[in-house]
């Protein structure tokens, strides 16, 4: 095991394991708090954490003055096999979908699961509120400041006090602001890239990565991907060893849409590799704050010891989506991301820099990204069982360590796109699996995204997605038939 890992992560992945391998049985009551310190030799603080831990994770639930127990879960579905992409780059072009997915996560007539937006019920929109008046009323004179530069240094500060909680040790005066994670992707390309250049991503990826290198005229290059694990490093090394690679384009924790988390033994290898190479990762943390476990959250940067990992992230998913700011460390690119972000679009609104930075600093933060885990996986395993018991026989769909998207693979006799097309003409908006490769691959898979409402209209649109693709299936197969269960 990792070096880095805690007592507490160790003893929750062991209950963890039994419970995902049937050994203990929903209903089965767990060893009380006490029994479990003297038993494991640690302390109850420890023994706690490690059952809050898998609490977080819908493993395991408190009943008032009865203990723990394994909690219920929804049937399960087989996941996905590993991707297996073409082996060579591609030049990018999705067209406009993406564009029209993105529109309707906004648009009150029509249910989304298409984008992976947060809905705003999931945050403390008063304490938000309450921070931003505040920050307004200390720091008024600022509205008619005009920014510049790469953003207040006391949200940099905070960004690289964040860090910490990622195993990075972040220099401040490293950081730059950014009108968000987009930004900072598009800036750490520009950086290390030009024109026609190869990049090294993951498959699938998420789409606006792909709008991001059809805008720059960059070819994308497919790794296999595992629905767990992520990326395969060994996968990654022949391409680099075979092919002009010039960057790599990874998400290690809760890739979009396969929701993957990269063990650590493999983040250490994918900092080593791109140093070996001399060549970028750009490595987004956007979802690292969702991981279920502390271990999943640690980022590739921690491992990089040579300044070749380019860290981007903000906090549209986990803190305050409306004030879309982000950041990014570009490592030993950092001289030239700064450059490029005042010569593009300039500096920030300096109140919001301010009122992030109040957010990112005020105590409670661990409750309430406790809150937000919970709160989630719970609409997950929601999810994942209106999938199981209303999608055709034979789908497959993934099992993800946090976040709040789902990724289906439906029979291959099904095309996403039909799907698409038929399901917002009943206002349902999905995400076809076409838009998440550069190759025309996926085109029988969907992205779902539940971060949004849920209420009882949701879960009757997700059934009504289920009754649509099974009526595509051939006349021959069955078409209301649930999936078989495993």
């Amino acid at each position: 095991m990792d070096p880095h890992d805690t007592l507490y992560l160790r003893i929750a992945d062991t209950i963890a394991a039994s419970v995902r391998t049937g050994t203990l049985a929903r209903g089965d009551r767990l060893p009380s708090v006490r029994d479990t310190a003297r038993r494991e030799g640690v302390s109850v603080a420890t023994a706690v954490q490690a059952y809050r831990t898998l609490e977080d994770a819908r493993l395991i639930e408190a009943r008032p003055r009865s203990g723990y127990y394994v909690a219920a879960r929804p049937p399960r579905a087989p996941e996905p096999e590993p991707s297996s992409p073409p082996a060579d780059a591609v030049e990018v072009d999705l067209g406009r979908i993406g564009a029209e997915i993105v529109r309707l996560a906004h648009d009150p007539d029509h249910v989304s699961f298409g984008a992976a937006c947060p809905g705003e019920q999931l945050f403390d929109q008063d304490r938000i509120r309450r921070t931003l008046s505040r920050t307004v009323q200390r720091h008024r004179g600022l509205l008619a400041h005009y920014s510049v530069g790469p953003g207040r240094i006391e949200l940099r500060r905070a960004i690289a006090r964040h860090a910490l909680g990622m195993g990075c040790a972040l220099d401040p005066r490293q950081v730059t602001v950014t009108n968000g994670c987009i930004e900072s992707i598009t800036l750490a390309l520009r950086a290390a890239t030009r024109p026609g250049d190869v990049v090294a991503l993951e498959s699938p990826t998420y789409f606006g990565f792909l709008q991001i290198l059809e805008s720059l005229h960059l070819r994308a290059l497919e790794i296999p991907t595992h629905p767990r694990t992520g990326l395969s490093v060994d996968a990654l090394r022949l391409a680099i060893e075979t092919q002009p690679v010039r960057a790599v384009l990874a998400v290690p924790t809760l890739s979009n849409p396969l929701g993957a988390c990269m063990p650590a033994g493999e983040r250490r290898r994918l900092a080593q590799l791109v140093a070996e190479h001399d060549i970028p990762l750009i490595e987004d943390v956007i979802y690292n704050d969702l991981a279920e476990h502390d271990d999943k959250r640690r980022a590739v940067r921690a491992f990089d010891t040579t300044g070749h990992v380019m860290v981007c992230g903000s906090f549209t998913k986990t803190v305050a989506p409306g004030i879309r700011l982000g950041w990014i460390d570009g490592g030993r690119w950092s001289d030239r991301v700064q450059q490029l972000k005042s010569t593009t679009s300039g500096g920030q609104t300096a109140v919001l820099e301010l009122a992030l930075a109040d957010l990112l600093m005020q105590p409670g933060h661990e409750s309430a990204y406790r809150h937000l885990r919970s709160t989630i996986a719970a609409r997950v395993d929601e999810a994942r069982g209106l999938v199981a018991g209303h999608f055709p026989r034979g789908t497959r769909v993934t099992d993800p360590p946090g976040g709040f998207i789902l990724w289906a693979e439906l029979p291959a006799a099904i095309d996403s796109l039909r799907l698409f097309e038929a399901c917002l003409a009943e206002r349902i908006c999905v995400a076809p699996g076409v838009l998440f490769g550069a190759s025309g691959r996926y085109r029988h898979c969907v992205r779902l995204g539940v971060g949004g409402a849920w209420d009882e209209t949701h879960r009757d649109a997700l059934r009504r997605v289920g009754r649509i693709a099974a009526s595509m299936l051939p006349a021959a197969a069955p078409r209301s038939e649930a999936m078989a269960l495993t």
